[in-house]
């Protein structure tokens, strides 16, 4: 081989030796376990050229039950529980009793793992698998098959291996900081209590919340979920069902504001044939839809005074009468309602009933207002960026420190809805400019800085952001820029004060 040719083989080799040992220090810049092992995978799988992957960690200081923590790639279900099957047989067993990295050509030939129903039953062939962590390991990196003819490589075991030492470190990070968050969350206990399959939230008004939550669902009362527009009370009253008895039967909404009265009868009674003129069949209501479950009504307050009456009827006599029908009909259901009114004052105008209202709120909870959370407000941003990402299909994406600090900042009058849909909106113009984070531009585009855009008439959050920044300054100037006088002035944290000021860009000298 001529020389030109060996000295640019070597210059490639150094360059790639470059890019892993680049992308091993970019890796130490994720907050969160979930996508840092997800991007790790993703990298070390890219490098050995494997057809699958696997990654697990465990924190082995949470208990008799150690947490887990794992991701796949190229794996379909089937082949995730073979993997997982091996921890305590096989290739990952043997890597974990040993502590050193296995390599086999063909998991099928090799005498030591030929017998394994599993390796026969899945024909395995090249296997790479090395343990993360020393004496004893806390994981594993599980790499089967090769897009390539052929085994892999010792470069590649060089890679798994160095791979291994560096996620050893930055993942035990990332696991005693989840777990001292953790110690330090008052939702945990009721995270151990309920399910919670989605729920987002940490903070201690939510905390509340979920208190309320775990009384009322294993009871047969009725909830009255209140709080302004937006807080997410149908994904509470989702969660009330799903820890019930009910829980196995239908969750049926109604959104009371969405019908005019003339058919809101029927859509909650149903109607039998010839009932009105365009009554030409049955018609099951949703208080028989949701037979043995959970009916929500959502925006109550917006009940017309006749409906009332049906309502209560249907409360207190757990029986209704279809439009049209002369017999009542059982109803089995448990009612949950929502409202972002005043009924205590809506009564007093008498525009709802009283005796409506106390058979609604059996068990009244209050679902706290956005500005009354801010603490959940990063981890809310995150799950909105990811969901967006899989909905939409787009690279996978994660909003920046600055972009964070903003969104804490910000007012949302439209409570969370108002920020999943900003941070859905943020994630598609970071997508569409071809970059990995969602910056604090793409969640306010229309605001430039803290001073806004100049001409048009500003938005409400350019406006709010005006006035957060001026008065802000003017504070820090009063006290000389001493942060505990001005975070007591302000009725603020010190570190909300701080976040404020790394937001808005101020400085002493600063604009």
């Amino acid at each position: 081989m001529a020389p030109e040719s060996t000295s640019g083989l070597e210059i490639d080799r150094i360059r790639r030796e470059r890019d892993f040992y680049r992308r091993l220090l970019e890796l130490g810049t994720k907050e969160e376990i979930a996508p840092f092992l997800d991007e790790a995978l993703a990298m070390i799988v890219g490098i050995a050229g494997a057809q699958r992957g696997y990654l697990e960690v465990r924190d082995e200081s949470g208990g008799d039950r150690p947490p887990r923590f794992w991701i796949a790639r190229g794996c379909t279900d089937e082949d995730v529980e073979v993997i997982r099957a091996t921890f305590s047989r096989g290739v990952i067993a043997a890597a974990i009793a040993t502590g050193e990295t296995i390599v086999t050509a063909s998991a099928l030939a090799d005498p030591r793992f030929k017998e394994r129903s599993s390796v026969r039953r899945n024909r395995i062939e090249a296997v790479l698998c090395a343990p993360i962590g020393l004496d004893p390991p806390f994981g594993v990196v599980y790499l089967q098959d090769r897009t390539e003819p052929g085994p892999f490589s010792e470069d590649d075991r060089h890679h798994a291996e160095v791979f291994a030492r560096h996620l050893s470190a930055l993942a035990d990070r990332l696991l005693i900081r989840l777990r001292r968050r953790n110690e330090l969350d008052p939702t945990q206990p009721f995270r151990k209590l309920l399910r919670l399959d989605g729920f987002v939230g940490r903070s201690a008004a939510i905390a509340k919340v979920l208190h309320q939550i775990s009384l009322a669902a294993p009871l047969d009362v009725g909830v009255l979920l209140t709080g302004p527009s937006g807080t997410g009370k149908t994904q509470l009253a989702r969660l009330i069902h799903m820890n019930s008895p009910r829980s196995a039967a239908p969750f049926v909404e109604l959104n009371c504001a969405a019908l005019p009265e003339a058919l809101l009868e029927s859509e909650l009674f149903g109607a039998l044939p010839g009932a009105h003129s365009t009554a030409s069949r049955k018609v099951e209501g949703k208080v028989a839809a949701a037979d043995g479950g959970t009916l929500f009504l959502d925006e109550v307050g917006e009940l017309q005074l006749s409906a009332q009456v049906k309502l209560l009827q249907l409360l207190q006599s757990k029986e209704y009468y279809p439009l049209g029908g002369s017999r009542p009909v059982k109803a089995n259901v448990r009612v949950i309602a929502a409202t972002n009114t005043d009924l205590v004052a809506a009564v007093a105008r008498r525009e709802f009933r009283e005796d409506l209202l106390y058979r609604l709120q059996v068990l009244p909870i209050r679902v706290p207002a956005l500005f009354e959370r801010r603490e959940d407000i990063p981890e809310l941003c995150g799950h909105f960026c990811a969901r967006a990402s899989e909905v939409h299909r787009l690279p996978q994406l994660s909003p920046s420190r600055g972009a964070l600090r903003a969104a804490e900042t910000a007012e949302w009058p439209g409570n969370v809805r108002q920020l999943g849909h900003a941070v859905e909106a943020a994630a598609i113009r970071a997508a569409g400019e071809g970059v990995a984070q969602i910056e604090r531009e793409h969640l306010f585009p229309d605001c430039a800085g803290a001073g806004g855009s100049s001409g048009a008439a500003p938005t409400f959050q350019e406006a709010t952001h005006r006035f957060q920044a001026e008065l802000l300054r003017r504070v820090l100037l009063e006290t000389g820029w001493n942060i505990t006088e001005a975070a007591n002035r302000l009725d603020l944290t010190r570190s909300h004060v701080y976040n404020l000021i790394k937001s808005f860009r101020l400085t002493r000298n600063g604009p």
